[in-house]
This record gives C-alpha cells, sequence and structure tokens, in this order.
C-alpha cells in the first residue's frame, strides 16, 4: 500500500500562484503516471494534468494549459503541481493519485491510490 499527502493548497487572490505537492509515502515507489484531479463543490472531479514517471511526458486539460505545470521531484516520490494566473474557477478540492498501469492518463478510474485533496480557494 502506498499512502499520497497533498499539501499546499490554501487561500489566495485571483493572478496568485500555489504550488501543490504530494508525497508518496514509499521512497521506491515507481508509478506508471502520477495526476492531479480536482473537485468544486456540486460537480464531478475533473482531470487537471498527469506525467508519466519514467519518460516524464505531460498532459494537461485545456482550461489549464499554460498556466499549470506539473513536475517530478529531484526524490523519486513527490510531485508537484505550480499553478500561475489561478483563476476563481480554479477553486476546488485538489487531489493527488498514482496509476500503476498504462491506460488513459485523464480517467480516474485508472488510478490506483489517491490521496485526500488540498484546498485551493481563488477569490476575485
Amino acid at each position: 500500500q502506498v499512502q499520497l499527502v497533498e499539501s499546499g493548497g490554501g487561500l489566495v487572490q485571483a493572478g496568485g500562484s500555489l504550488r501543490l505537492s504530494c508525497l508518496a509515502s514509499r521512497r521506491t515507489f515507481m508509478p506508471y503516471d502520477m495526476g492531479w484531479f480536482r473537485q468544486a463543490p456540486g460537480k464531478e472531479r475533473e482531470f487537471v494534468a498527469a506525467i508519466n514517471w519514467i519518460g516524464g511526458s505531460t498532459t494537461y486539460v485545456d482550461s489549464v494549459e499554460g498556466r499549470f505545470t506539473i513536475s517530478r521531484g529531484n526524490t523519486k516520490n513527490t510531485v508537484y503541481l505550480q499553478m500561475n494566473s489561478l483563476k476563481p474557477e480554479d477553486t476546488a478540492v485538489y487531489y493527488c493519485a498514482a496509476g500503476l498501469r498504462t491506460g488513459n492518463s485523464a480517467a480516474p478510474v485508472r488510478y490506483d491510490y489517491w490521496g485526500q485533496g488540498t484546498q485551493v480557494t481563488v477569490s476575485s
């Protein structure tokens, strides 16, 4: 079993930045993909970004392309989400997820482990 713990959420004004971190409990953890999802009140969980753990290729939902950056930490068990030019519509609980198999990186069902989430609130 692997636990994922997110941190870095908070309250920020529109146009500001936050960096989310996700730490996996196992230092030698080797997933296929790591992803970030978000869920706003009354809405379904939405894909935000993913990174292939071996090759480093990344994918983003169109609404965050050019504003958010997903990256791996220097240690093998950390993934980050740098969020710039934040908008009120980015307000949500952000979840880190790890997938052990190949598949559609934007589909929640293919991820095997999930964190508890961290709240991001962007004020206008």
